[in-house]
């Protein structure tokens, strides 16, 4: 029970990468943070974040009689794909013409809040086959997501995009390892 609820943090922090990655840049084209703009944006990236896994996991469930022989793989493979997705855009070199608008309205926020929120699709379809409680899962998630995004805009504000490489790779890797763990316990040669 614990492993499985530390696996769901670490789960719910690595996804979050994104959203606080994106927030820290928000952060940095505001002159000041405003606590209306912090709490729209934790809404937004921790909302959708909680939204994608639980529609990912409903459609993994659907399906889930078909692919219980190969599961482990599924989940391995999406985690591994993801988590190396992250390490690698942590890499890539910043569009400057892509620098983002300081606005919070619906028409800048949702764009970015479905574009974080794609891998946490991903995530929910992994959730399916693992032993998890996919309320707490989703819940976590969003609240996780929610609270480094709002950190985020302060972090972006005050020290500026020095974070956001080191966060980003740290939760690629984290990913990785779930998956790797995942396998690894499946095919027996460990035991959790």
């Amino acid at each position: 029970m614990i492993s499985i609820i530390i696996q769901t943090l670490l789960i719910s922090v690595s996804v979050a990468m994104d959203a606080f990655a994106v927030s820290i840049g928000k952060g940095l084209t505001v002159s000041k943070v405003r606590t209306r703009d912090a709490i729209k944006t934790a809404l937004w990236f921790g909302g959708f974040q909680a939204l994608f896994p639980l529609l990912g996991y409903f459609a993994a469930s659907a399906f889930s009689s078909y692919v219980t022989e190969f599961d482990h793989w599924i989940i391995f493979g999406l985690l591994a794909f993801i988590g190396g997705n992250m390490v690698h855009e942590a890499f890539e070199e910043p569009d400057e013409n892509a620098r983002e608008t300081p606005q919070f309205d619906w028409k800048h926020m949702l764009p970015l809040a479905v574009a974080c929120s794609i891998d946490a699709f991903a995530v929910g379809v992994s959730l399916a086959f693992m032993q998890s409680n996919v309320v707490f899962a989703v819940t976590c998630i969003g609240v996780v997501t929610g609270l480094f995004s709002a950190a985020g805009l302060y972090i972006g504000r005050v020290f500026g995009s020095r974070w956001q490489q080191p966060s980003q790779i740290a939760g690629g890797v984290v990913l990785i390892l779930i998956g790797v763990k995942v396998l690894l316990e499946h095919l027996g040669i460990i035991a959790f």
